[in-house]
């Protein structure tokens, strides 16, 4: 007696859409795996004959050290938030992929921006290029986040509750970067790098008012 298997093409398409955004994922896992080796390739080394020597020279570097620090970190909390939404995602458009090269692009361009921040020369400027990388980050991903919700590109058949909050926090911290361009010219550097520390405060009084909406 033989057993024939039959095959739904409902399923099987459904299969290939999970294996397409599945195979995006890798893809976006890799290239922050190389924007974040690119950001160790670039510090410099600390030279010296002696002891005193070598953490003096780490003293002159200490501005490229602790830009690695935060651009590390900046990187990170970008593909936590990419991993976070991805997991609910089941199936592509061609719009996601596009807007989800775009959001790459600007972490790619992440190394150079840190470079250009601990460089030589007119503050405003400098600072300026780095925050604006993170303004089209936060808001390109805020779009992937619409495209996402719009398209039911969900495994889910409801919105996850995730895709709400991580909208919200992207819209959030594109404003905070945002901001920081203008006060660059206007105030002082440590001025500029205080609406950094600020996100942190706005993000936690986003998260608030957000759960006594849904309340």
């Amino acid at each position: 007696m033989t057993t024939h298997l039959s095959h739904r093409p409902g399923d099987e398409t459904g299969q290939a859409r999970a294996v397409a955004a599945d195979r995006l994922t890798v893809f976006v896992d890799a290239v922050i795996a190389i924007a974040l080796t690119l950001l160790a390739l670039d510090l410099p080394i600390p030279t010296g004959d002696t002891t005193g020597a070598m953490l003096s020279s780490v003293g002159e570097h200490g501005k490229e050290y602790l830009a690695f620090v935060l651009s590390f970190a900046v990187i990170a909390a970008h593909w936590r938030a990419h991993h976070e939404i991805f997991r609910y995602v089941g199936s592509l458009s061609s719009r996601l992929t596009s807007l989800t090269l775009a959001w790459l692009f600007m972490q790619v361009l992440m190394p150079f921006a840190t470079r250009v921040i601990t460089a030589a020369g007119a503050f405003p400027p400098r600072f300026s290029l780095y925050a604006i990388a993170q303004v089209l980050a936060s808001a390109t991903f805020a779009l992937i986040i619409r495209e996402i919700r719009r398209e039911h590109l969900y495994r889910t058949g409801v919105p996850p509750r995730e895709l709400a909050q991580s909208l919200v926090r992207s819209i959030c911290l594109a404003a905070v970067f945002g901001i920081s361009v203008p006060v660059s010219f206007l105030t002082t550097n440590t001025g500029a790098y205080l609406c950094w520390l600020a996100a942190p405060v706005v993000l936690a009084v986003a998260r608030r008012v957000q759960d006594r909406a849904v309340r």
